[in-house]
């Protein structure tokens, strides 16, 4: 990990909707960042405007892709790269998925909205040693199939008779969407996964994590067993500006990738 950014190169930029980009980015010298695990996240600067946490979505040894949302100066500014251009990054910041957690066991992946993004390198990394886990279920919600990331991705993951069962909702249909509606949770009903050997990855707004959490526990997956990211509470990813603190735990420091058993309960203060 560095604390001074290093050069990478805009390789190529894909639209995802109409509000978030995939940039793919590789060394711009040979100076490059440590290897990220899958959960792990950037310190990703804009020249000239800032610099914000985004996790990678995509890990190609040294070429890393992040997946941004356009919603403040700096992932506008994200957004609107070309081919090209330069950023800095720093990293790797966080704790992962830590996969090893699921070995030889099923694996239940519940994204929502832009949650996917931190998610898709565990389902590469899953999807390319299948014999090393058991059955794998892939439920992805979002608010409408236009929001929907990596949509070719999901289709060809959704109509594949391979090692992943891929279940989309969205919640609200426009003519002629042929999956189901309604929220992600509802998805579970029809995944395969037997309660006491799996472990769950869970990703996106903080509401639907806890009802996804909730809804696991119900049916009797061990909480430290659920893995939830709270990325969207990071800020500096270096402990030092309070923002993402939960409790005694900096979300930068020590996650944003926690148990369950540990979040719930920070979670439920935060409630009150």
């Amino acid at each position: 990990m560095t604390g001074v950014p290093l050069p990478y190169r805009v390789t190529a930029v894909r639209p995802e909707t109409a509000d978030t980009v995939s940039v793919a980015l590789a060394p711009a010298g040979a100076a490059v960042l440590a290897p990220f695990a899958a959960g792990q996240f950037a310190m990703v600067y804009a020249f000239g405007v800032g610099e914000i946490p985004v996790s990678v979505s995509r890990i190609d040894r040294h070429e890393l892709t992040h997946t941004v949302r356009s919603v403040g100066a700096v992932s506008a500014a994200l957004c609107a790269l070309r081919p090209g251009d330069l950023v800095g990054l720093r990293g790797p910041f966080g704790t992962g998925w830590d996969l090893g957690r699921a070995r030889g066991r099923d694996v239940l992946v519940v994204a929502g909205g832009i949650g996917l993004a931190p998610l898709r390198p565990l389902l590469d990394a899953v999807l390319a040693a299948p014999h090393a886990y058991g059955r794998l279920n892939l439920l992805v919600g979002a608010r409408s199939a236009e929001d929907l990331l990596y949509a070719r991705q999901l289709r060809a993951w959704a109509g594949a008779h391979g090692p992943l069962n891929c279940a989309v909702a969205v919640d609200r249909p426009s003519p002629g969407w042929p999956g189901r509606v309604g929220v992600v949770t509802a998805l579970l009903d029809d995944a395969r996964f037997t309660p006491a050997n799996t472990t769950a990855y869970v990703c996106g707004p903080e509401v639907m994590i806890r009802a996804t959490a909730r809804a696991l526990r119900a049916v009797d997956v061990p909480a430290d067993r659920i893995r939830v990211s709270l990325e969207r509470n990071m800020r500096c990813a270096t402990g030092t500006c309070g923002h993402c603190q939960l409790g005694g735990v900096l979300l930068c420091r020590d996650g944003a990738v926690i148990g369950w058993d540990r979040a719930g309960s920070l979670l439920s203060v935060r409630e009150l």
